[in-house]
């Protein structure tokens, strides 16, 4: 017996009967030969961390563009934490936890530079509109490893494409995801917007604090107790008074955080910025990098060009558009 199939023996002796099993993966687009140590989910969490675009989130914007301060978060920071609260949900539940994490892993590798700015700023200017989690499916089916892709697991693509609106993943793991990126988001972010002063801890609505708890661990502990303790089989949910206070709590950070002058105050400059590099881009297919030129030549300008400045990080975007249209000095 291979160290994958004790594994799986594993998981069909201990994970609850409304986990997902390896042994019962819809599988790959192209089929492969079977890992000796690893399941087909623990192999997808390794291919996405190995991953360019993984890599790349380290300089992506999180809420604060462009962060300077050490201890904000990036767009990467705010993957493994969505990570580990999904872990933490999936291991209490008796869930897959390697398919958890292979999702929460994948789930943000289409993000644009400059956070949500860029992804409306993209959304604009492409015809066919842009959304990130389907950028992240493209990412990993078809751009990484030059048009290769993963050739990831179905259960981890679908998990990605619907964790955020729409419909619901079909997996429970799927659902702890989509959860668990909301508890982490609103949460890191509520902390970093007290460490750049554009939020008092007192700000938050009263009722929220008073059900959820006063600080970030507090919160994060109460959700995902609820979480746990309320799940009925594959039916992920929370008790209904933790559930509303939990809508509460985002719909004041899209009212408060989210809109803040101080905190948005560059993101106006953003429109400008992508929209600059995309006509220029569109128009000099040339400066871009061949494996672009490709996309050009097979799927036309809009796709590459957004393929292109989708993957760009934030500091990687600003020097592009400083090389393109910032006058450089002459050294005598």
């Amino acid at each position: 017996m291979t160290a994958r199939e004790r594994t799986m023996e594993i998981e069909q002796l201990t994970l609850s009967e409304f986990a997902t099993r390896s042994a019962d993966t819809k599988g790959r687009v192209r089929p492969e030969a079977e890992c000796p140590l690893r399941t087909p989910f623990q192999r997808d969490r390794d291919r996405i961390i190995h991953s360019k675009a993984f890599r790349r989130l380290k300089q992506k914007t999180q809420v604060f563009l462009a962060p300077q301060g050490d201890h904000y978060r990036t767009r990467l920071t705010h993957t493994l934490e969505v990570s580990q609260i999904a872990r933490t949900a999936a291991r209490a539940l008796r869930f897959n936890e390697d398919l958890a994490e292979a999702i929460a892993m994948g789930h943000d590798l289409g993000h644009t530079p400059f956070g949500h700015a860029g992804e409306r700023a993209l959304d604009a200017l492409n015809p066919g509109g842009f959304k990130h989690y389907e950028q992240s499916v493209r990412v990993v089916q078809h751009l990484e490893k030059e048009f290769a892709g993963l050739n990831l697991t179905a259960e981890v693509l679908e998990g990605m494409d619907r964790h955020t609106g729409g419909a619901w993943p079909a997996t429970p793991e799927g659902k702890l995801v989509r959860f668990s990126d909301r508890i982490a988001y609103m949460n890191h972010d509520i902390e970093d917007a007290i460490s750049a002063g554009v939020l008092r801890e007192e700000d938050l609505p009263a009722e929220v604090t008073a059900r959820l708890g006063h600080s970030k661990s507090q919160r994060i502990t109460t959700l995902l107790t609820s979480l746990v303790e309320n799940t009925e089989g594959a039916d992920v949910k929370m008790a209904p008074d933790v559930h509303e206070q939990y809508l509460a709590l985002h719909t004041f950070m899209y009212a408060t955080v989210y809109v803040d002058p101080k905190a948005k105050a560059e993101e106006r400059k953003v429109d400008k910025l992508i929209g600059e590099l995309y006509a220029h881009f569109t128009k000099n297919p040339g400066k871009m990098p061949a494996f672009y030129g490709k996309i050009w030549e097979q799927e036309g300008a809009d796709r590459a060009v957004t393929d292109y400045i989708s993957g760009m990080t934030d500091n990687y975007a600003i020097s592009t558009f400083e090389d393109l249209f910032v006058p450089q000095s002459w050294a005598l």
